[in-house]
């Protein structure tokens, strides 16, 4: 395999994700949350437009709050 098919073929593969609460794979991926992990890095998780608003969590206290 040439050096132009590995660096297409990756660049590919990291269009999409598949959607954590529906299972199926969406080419506009939403992060909606990260997992950490003891040994090694952590995992994102991913959800398609139509989950990932009510996954999301609003904001937090204090976060609307206008400084004086």
């Amino acid at each position: 395999m040439t050096r132009e098919a590995l660096a297409a073929e990756s660049v590919s593969a990291r269009r999409g994700a598949l959607c954590c609460r529906c299972k199926r794979w969406t080419y506009a991926p939403v992060e909606v949350g990260y997992v950490e992990r003891q040994s090694g890095p952590g995992v994102v998780l991913w959800g398609c437009p139509s989950h990932a608003v009510p996954m999301i969590p609003g904001p937090m206290p204090g976060e609307l709050e206008r400084g004086a």
